[in-house]
């Protein structure tokens, strides 16, 4: 199917969102550390509710790591500062969905790693900071779902 990876998350109810997300649709969800709160904590199991069951997690020491780990892959990093439309874009099985924290987004040394092609925005209202990163993830997760189809695949 598709991954989802979050480069240092800070707001450990958007994970657990995600992470439900993630159960829902047949993703697999990568955690780039340094994570801004432990994979034990509380606000991150009550929002993940008990869904964490059923998604595959990977855990990755840095970024580093994680390009390592997924090197065979088309990464695709949602920033505000991308050219293309997140829907514009022609989505295929195994693409990463890469996301930035909350407090910053994706900083300019990890985005000189991703193609500047693979560098997608969602578009909005100008003068505005960003959506919340769990609905930010919904939105290109059920997009390139739904280019698929829906159907699902599994790992």
């Amino acid at each position: 199917m598709f991954d989802i990876a979050l480069f240092e998350p800070k707001i450990p109810p958007n994970t657990g969102n995600i992470i439900r997300l993630c159960a829902n649709t047949g993703y697999k969800l990568h955690l780039i550390h340094p994570l801004g709160f432990s994979v034990d904590d509380k606000h991150l199991r009550r929002a993940g509710l008990d869904y964490h069951q059923h998604v595959i997690i990977q855990e990755h020491k840095n970024f580093a790591a994680f390009i390592n780990a997924l090197n065979q892959h088309r990464i695709f990093a949602i920033e505000t500062c991308g050219k293309q439309n997140y829907a514009e874009v022609q989505y295929q099985i195994n693409d990463v969905l890469l996301f930035g924290p909350e407090t910053r987004g994706l900083s300019k040394s990890v985005l000189s790693q991703i193609p500047e092609e693979q560098i997608i925005k969602i578009p909005m209202i100008p003068n505005i900071r960003s959506l919340n990163l769990s609905n930010a993830v919904a939105v290109v997760a059920y997009e390139a779902w739904r280019q698929l189809d829906f159907k699902t695949y599994y790992h």
